[in-house]
């Protein structure tokens, strides 16, 4: 699961994590209730930011990556890239270096999600990537025209929208 929140009801009559992801410490990313519900003994990767924040029994089963950093969770590669704001009036929402997006390696397809941020530098520079999710909430992530953008630029084979207003 990457970023679970909503409560244990949200996850009623699903199967239980294997493994949980968290980007960002932001509550509609991290929430320790949803977790503390969930996780039983799911191994967790977060960022350094979100790792300060969890409980001790939530932090023994789980390890803080940082921006270009790799683990595995139970043998599958995951690597943290940066996720950020770049346009001017949005840095403050998600400032260079604290959250991560995350390729995870599954044999020879990489999937990529992106976290809150906008087509920064190491998004554009990614090739490969058979599976994406791209987060388009505003004002906090990509425009739509963003995200177009960054599809042309890496050319994903699969792309999901996610995090997005509907208003």
């Amino acid at each position: 699961m990457v970023d679970p929140v909503g409560g244990a009801a949200a996850y009623e009559g699903l199967p239980a994590p294997t493994a949980i992801l968290i980007t960002y410490g932001h509550g509609d990313h991290f929430d320790v209730p949803t977790l503390e519900a969930i996780a039983s003994n799911a191994p967790i990767i977060t960022n350094t930011d979100v790792f300060g924040k969890l409980p001790k029994d939530l932090k023994a089963q789980a390890k803080a990556l940082a921006n270009g950093e790799d683990d595995s969770l139970n043998s599958i590669a995951i690597s943290a890239i940066p996720m950020h704001n770049i346009t001017a009036d949005r840095v403050n929402y998600h400032p260079v270096g604290v959250g991560n997006g995350y390729l995870i390696i599954l044999g020879d397809k990489v999937v990529y999600v992106a976290g809150d941020t906008e087509p920064i530098p190491k998004m554009l520079a990614l090739m490969g990537i058979a599976v994406t999710f791209l987060s388009m909430n505003l004002p906090y992530t990509m425009t739509p025209e963003q995200a177009l953008e960054a599809i042309n630029t890496f050319r994903p084979a699969v792309v999901y929208s996610y995090h997005y207003n509907v208003k």
